[in-house]
């Protein structure tokens, strides 16, 4: 019997990974809503960067509605994505609260057309499971990887992964498209992936 694929071992990991996420009860959501909005703003402070790229919630993701309204209020640029093809890169439209959102092709809302496109200078990437070294499961897409990759071929663009402690793994078995994220922030902590790669 030949071994699982990489492929394969990512498919269980982020199936694991997101009924863990289901489980969390909603006194640890709603206080990682809080925690996200203050350090998000921290971190683009300390970024030093104009545009926020972030995700918008849906099913059991952590809520990142705080956050949008956060760095809107500190005069960042808040942005949404908007998904083309499936694999291609993400644009990025500018979005405060009020304005309107659509249902996108992958059936999660996203700015109206109307709203200007906007490039992001550091992105909040959702996870269905991560590991300390910044590698993550996301949902098969290839959408965060593929705009990290094309933002990067440009310049320097930080990532920030946003996930509950329970979606860690001791190693997401990562693939030459995989785009590692610079920090991890959950509910209990700030991760600096960078550290992973400094240890001998």
């Amino acid at each position: 019997m030949s071994s699982p694929s990489r492929q394969d071992l990512k498919s269980q990991i982020r199936r694991e990974g997101l009924a863990r996420r289901a489980g969390t009860p909603d006194d640890v959501r709603e206080a990682f809503a809080g925690r996200l909005a203050l350090e998000g703003v921290q971190l683009a402070r300390r970024a030093i960067v104009r545009t926020v790229g972030v995700f918008w919630p849906i099913g059991t993701e952590p809520d990142t509605r705080q956050l949008l309204a956060a760095l809107d209020y500190h005069e960042f640029i808040a942005a949404l994505p908007v998904a083309g093809p499936m694999g291609a890169p993400l644009t990025f439209r500018r979005w405060r609260e009020g304005e309107p959102l659509v249902q996108g092709a992958m059936r999660i809302p996203e700015p109206a057309a109307s709203l200007p496109e906007v490039t992001p200078d550091l992105l909040f990437v959702p996870c269905a499971a991560f590991d300390r070294r910044g590698y993550r499961a996301g949902y098969g897409g290839g959408y965060y990887d593929a705009t990290l990759s094309a933002l990067r071929a440009r310049r320097p663009v930080p990532a920030i992964g946003v996930a509950f402690a329970c979606q860690e793994v001791a190693a997401i078995p990562e693939e030459a498209h995989d785009q590692p994220l610079d920090l991890i922030l959950t509910e209990s902590e700030l991760i600096d992936c960078s550290l992973a790669w400094s240890q001998p």
